[in-house]
């Protein structure tokens, strides 16, 4: 039987909701004797949220907290600080509760009602032309608004699981989302570097876009997963060999390219999905930057480059800071593959 004294003092009972220590366990705590610290804080932001929300529903009929949980999950998982999880945890509580800035200021401090606050100006912004919504000039007005880029990461995991839970709204709400998602927070994403939010974001706006076409291609994938498998170990095999000989350090792991890319493919070059070979990619992780050119001369060895696909991004950052040299090869059986080298820094 619970201890009925959990919900007020559960630092003292030692008794915590298994949905709030699944969150706390994702946080990352540089120091341990902060840890005490930032558990008892992101308790009471959690009582505070679970008690402000308390009664209301999403359109699954699910609590609508678990929202709010799930968003503050999403900005752990990014390795984000605890103050900016708990902005996570906050973010819709002056929106759509009876809580004011004042309560969050008097209970939690500046810097979290200022992501709160940023979070909830940002909901109202509306986008009236093209112009507005191209990445760059909605960069801008964000950070007019929001005047922190960790509002805009909030707003980021806000809007992923958005669109993770989408297909309980009505199909005409699907669509705006998802063409405001399209339009402006996939551009976005890839502007501040975002990569694997993007691609989540992407697949997600195809799947309730083109429900049909996504659901016909993700069974492809499926099907063909051990072929291409076997065939990312045919190039990463005597890779590894090659990097161990040297004495170089890497993590090598091959991806599929998000269900979004392969699509736009399919349709762009009018090919069906088994004649897309470039889909299937390679990841090399080192720990030097010569390393990534050291891994880069022993696969130019091994198969041949295409001379107009290699991009180094080490010796020419992009704007957003990015790093990485990108090359594709024709590899085993004249299959194209894409390559990415970086270092764990990177």
């Amino acid at each position: 039987m619970q201890n009925p004294l959990s919900r007020f003092i559960p630092h003292l009972v030692g008794e915590y909701p298994k949905q709030f220590l699944e969150l706390y366990e994702q946080i990352n705590i540089a120091a341990d004797d902060e840890k005490e610290k930032i558990k008892r804080l992101l308790w009471e932001a959690y009582d505070f949220g679970i008690t402000h929300h308390e009664g209301q529903k999403r359109k699954s009929g699910e609590p609508y907290f678990n929202h709010c949980v799930e968003v503050a999950k999403l900005l752990a998982e990014w390795k984000m600080d605890h103050i900016t999880v708990i902005g996570g945890l906050l973010h819709d509580s002056v929106e759509d509760t009876g809580a004011s800035l004042a309560d969050i200021r008097e209970k939690f401090g500046e810097d979290i009602t200022n992501l709160v606050d940023g979070v909830t100006k940002l909901g109202g912004i509306k986008f009236t032309s093209r112009e507005e919504k191209q990445a760059g000039n909605f960069m801008k007005m964000l950070l007019s608004v929001a005047k922190d880029l960790r509002v805009i990461i909030i707003k980021f995991a806000d809007r992923l699981h958005n669109m993770q839970t989408i297909e309980h709204l009505p199909r005409l709400k699907q669509h705006r989302i998802a063409v405001e998602t399209r339009d402006v927070f996939v551009p976005l994403s890839h502007r501040l570097g975002m990569a694997k939010v993007k691609f989540r974001l992407e697949d997600l706006v195809f799947k309730t876009l083109k429900p049909k076409e996504f659901k016909d291609l993700d069974s492809k994938i499926k099907s063909s997963r051990k072929e291409r498998e076997k065939y990312i170990k045919l190039l990463s095999d005597p890779l590894q060999k090659e990097l161990n000989k040297l004495g170089i350090t890497a993590d090598i792991y091959g991806r599929v390219k998000s269900h979004a890319s392969i699509y736009g493919k399919m349709v762009k070059r009018d090919k069906k999905f088994k004649e897309i070979y470039d889909h299937l990619a390679i990841r090399i992780i080192v720990e030097k930057v010569e390393d990534c050119y050291l891994a880069l001369g022993i696969i130019h060895n091994q198969c041949t480059p295409v001379q107009e696909r290699f991009k180094d991004f080490i010796a020419s950052p992009k704007s957003n800071a990015y790093q990485s040299i990108h090359t594709t090869v024709v590899g085993p059986n004249g299959k194209l593959m894409e390559i990415q080298i970086r270092t764990h820094e990177m």
